[in-house]
């Protein structure tokens, strides 16, 4: 039980990292990316080719610089061509299957055993497996976090969050709000990016389909962590999907350990989550009316 939760930590640690992906283009930005699942998929191909070559640590900075372009596409599309934002996200996204498909020499799966890892590195110095690997996953990602906190703090990074708020005020600003919205999905999507990467090298495989439904776990994790620790400001956003992440990664372990469902239900029930809290709002205001009508009609 112990190495059930220890595993689940691992992972949902490392799933905070593409958590925090969606936030900035789903909370911050306000603009849903459906780049996520290729983008994914491609940090992983970059880091499995990368890694085989002898350097996994180089390979997690190659793939996180993979997932910025594959974002800043996305934004380019919006931006510049003036596509439809859901629609630049799927053409992204579906470029993407092939461009990880030539990455990864035409196979749809590639083996990392054999190979160093950034996790086998660290067993190097003396730890443990399960220490090793905990250590390594908590550290980029409350790293990543940090320095996601701090950026958003800066002049650029109050660009996005004024972008994401007020486009127009912005544009009346004199403000870029293209170039905001272009490093934003850059972001975004090198977060998601970095994540594939670590899950390789923790899977110690790549596979070109690895990546589907990535975006509603994310969501999932989202929407779970402001539900535990609340709305507020960037920094607590991002906190709050480093736990929102772990929880539902505990979640779906405990649920798999008592048979509460099959492993193929997983997806449904994180595409349940996200429908729920979604339409919270609406539920909410459909309550408040019912009982303010019941109200009139008992007076």
């Amino acid at each position: 039980m112990t190495l059930l939760i220890l595993g689940a930590v691992q992972l949902g640690l490392i799933y905070a990292l593409m958590a925090m992906g969606n936030y900035i283009s789903f909370r911050i930005l306000n603009i849903p990316d459906l780049t996520v699942d290729g983008a994914f998929a491609l940090g992983m191909a970059v880091s499995v080719m990368t890694a085989a070559t002898g350097h996994p640590i180089l390979a997690l900075g190659c793939a996180a610089l993979a997932g910025a372009a594959a974002g800043l596409v996305t934004g380019l599309l919006q931006t510049r061509v003036g596509i439809n934002p859901i629609l630049a996200g799927v053409l992204t996204m579906t470029a993407l299957y092939s461009v990880n498909l030539f990455i990864m020499d035409g196979k749809a799966n590639q083996s990392l055993f054999g190979h160093d890892t950034v996790f086998s590195l660290v067993e190097g110095l003396g730890l443990s497996k399960n220490i090793s690997r905990t250590v390594v996953v908590a550290v980029i990602a409350v790293l990543v976090a940090a320095a996601l906190a701090v950026f958003f703090k800066t002049r650029p990074g109050m660009a996005i969050r004024a972008t994401g708020d007020n486009e127009e005020m912005v544009r009346s600003s004199s403000i870029n709000a293209d170039a905001s919205k272009c490093i934003g999905f850059a972001l975004a999507n090198a977060c998601v990016a970095l994540a594939g990467g670590l899950v390789c090298q923790y899977n110690q495989s790549a596979d070109t389909g690895y990546g589907s439904g990535m975006l509603v776990v994310g969501l999932a994790s989202v929407i779970i962590g402001e539900a535990v620790l609340g709305h507020g400001g960037v920094t607590r956003g991002l906190y709050a999907v480093l736990t929102g992440a772990v929880l539902y990664q505990l979640i779906i372990a405990l649920a798999l350990k008592v048979e509460l469902l099959p492993a193929y239900g997983l997806k449904f029930v994180s595409a349940a989550i996200v429908a729920i809290a979604l339409a919270m709002p609406k539920i909410k205001s459909s309550v408040k009316n019912i009982l303010k009508k019941h109200g009139k009609a008992g007076v």
